[in-house]
């Protein structure tokens, strides 16, 4: 190294430390005498609950790890950071919503990580205000991960449903919701923030607050991941191993980023979609299971919905994309408006890189297929398969096939269960028109449960004109099922058939 530039470093180094700067991370540090909590160094403050004015406090031995508001002034309320030995790229942070230093083994996960843990021992209001103003100054993430146990749940939950623009994500154990909170719920699946729910089965809050929530994101389509602890109320709190809470936290506090086929993003309203099986997980300390469920532990799809004026709030176009699209973008035109959460057929597909489209209805008639037209020719123009599986549930089913008669030149293959063979698109039955279909060579799978009364006078009936005029229909019955399936489709042969029928 020569002298010129170890004159430089020097340089360097002395503005650094001039400034208080830490070059690498951004990070100014934090001001006042340090003391240890759980091996990492601790921060105390005090801030003025009026002029919101924040100082150094050195917190007493006698308070150890914990916080006794009993050495607090008159006036003032108690403020922490915790900081860690390494801080993490883009120097993260987690917000402990209330009880300071209960069960608090994430937030110790968490500093082994990099991030900061920050407190301010007050319901959210203008002081909070002020202490995110003050270590967001001092470098720290504006987006916050939170952690919220019971009344700590609701000053997360208030937060952010007045400041979705400065949160990630929330950690509710067992958590109290206000009805305004509430009310205010769509606005957290609007800025994309992901919760994480660890509950007790016999918490007396989760009839009335968690599973409310659940409903709620899962309605707006917002990802929520559950934990209920079988046999355990309110208390305790957290798990004794807090790797899945730390995992969950450092995945979830970035946006999430995706790169579609369409690349008009900015037409759509992004959401979520993914399954509700519930799965059974060993919690080997505390020696119980939990039942868990949500994105952490299924599959989840990007969901891409057209923005749409309507105010009678009619859905546009639904694209639910594939993590991984397969060669040739497959996709599915579905012409049901509603994918249900047990839908195992297009999980299986998406699994497989398949694209699910559907389709809106916005004219009084129902279905109009020049609105089809459109959405296809816009579709395999940003390089979607120029021939889609067409797929249909009761007389969504005609649908599917009329839009497939007066095209078949567009379709692979055409799946449909307990199907009602009548349309809206057109006056006639598509079962009296199935020549086109015969003639392109179009194979088709009718899944339909043996009592349902619409096999007799429609699935049949089809099988036996489509193969006069030499076409190919396989049928398939579930034996005492009628028209609405008591369980999920088994969806391995009839992924086959697709599959089989959309290869390059």
């Amino acid at each position: 190294m020569n002298t010129f530039t170890k004159l430089i470093l020097t340089a360097i180094c002395i503005v650094l430390m001039v400034t208080g700067k830490t070059f690498a991370q951004g990070l100014t540090p934090f001001e006042g005498e340090k003391t240890s909590w759980h091996g990492f160094d601790r921060y105390d403050y005090l801030m003025d609950t009026e002029t919101f004015a924040i100082t150094p406090f050195k917190a007493t031995p006698e308070e150890r790890t914990g916080m006794d508001d009993k050495n607090t002034p008159k006036g003032k309320i108690r403020c922490i950071v915790i900081v860690p030995k390494a801080p993490a790229a883009g120097n993260p942070a987690t917000w402990r919503g209330y009880y300071w230093d209960h069960e608090s083994q994430s937030e110790v996960e968490l500093l082994k990580r990099g991030f900061h843990v920050v407190y301010c021992n007050i319901d959210p209001g203008k002081q909070w205000e002020a202490w995110y103003d003050f270590f967001t100054k001092h470098g720290l993430t504006k987006k916050p991960a939170f952690s919220g146990m019971s009344r700590g749940g609701i000053n997360e939950y208030a937060w952010a449903t007045t400041h979705p623009d400065k949160v990630s994500c929330l950690y509710a154990d067992n958590p109290a919701i206000r009805p305004e909170s509430f009310a205010a719920l769509n606005l957290l699946v609007k800025n994309d923030i992901p919760v994480f729910s660890l509950v007790g089965t016999e918490d007396f809050l989760l009839p009335t607050n968690t599973l409310p929530i659940e409903d709620i994101y899962l309605r707006l389509g917002g990802r929520m991941t559950m934990m209920i602890k079988e046999g355990t109320a309110h208390h305790p709190h957290s798990i004794k191993d807090a790797t899945f809470i730390a995992d969950w936290v450092e995945q979830n506090i970035k946006p999430t980023v995706s790169d579609p086929l369409f690349a008009d993003t900015a037409a759509y309203v992004k959401t979520y979609y993914y399954s509700l099986e519930n799965k059974y997980q060993f919690l080997k300390i505390e020696n119980t299971y939990a039942t868990v469920r949500g994105p952490m532990f299924t599959p989840t799809y990007d969901v891409y919905m057209a923005k749409s004026a309507s105010r009678y709030g009619i859905k546009g176009l639904t694209i639910i994309a594939p993590n991984k699209p397969a060669a040739g973008n497959p996709w599915v035109f579905r012409a049901d408006r509603v994918l249900g959460r047990d839908a195992t057929v297009e999980q299986a597909l998406l699994a497989k890189g398949y694209y699910i489209v559907i389709p809106p209805i916005t004219a009084q008639s129902g279905p109009v297929r020049k609105d089809w037209d459109k959405i296809y020719a816009t579709l395999t123009a940003k390089g979607f398969s120029k021939k889609p599986v067409m797929e249909g549930t009761g007389a969504y089913a005609g649908e599917a096939y009329e839009w497939s008669i007066y095209n078949p030149d567009k379709v692979s293959c055409i799946y449909v269960d307990n199907a009602a063979m009548r349309s809206l698109m057109e006056k006639k039955a598509p079962v009296d028109t199935l020549a086109p279909l015969a003639a392109a060579h179009i194979p088709t799978l009718h899944v339909s449960g043996a009592n349902d009364p619409w096999l007799a006078t429609d699935t049949r009936v089809a099988e036996q004109k489509y193969k006069a005029l030499g076409g190919s229909m396989t049928v398939i019955t579930i034996p005492g099922e009628g028209h609405f399936p008591r369980v999920p489709r088994d969806p391995a042969p009839i992924v086959a058939f697709i599959v089989k029928n959309t290869k390059q």
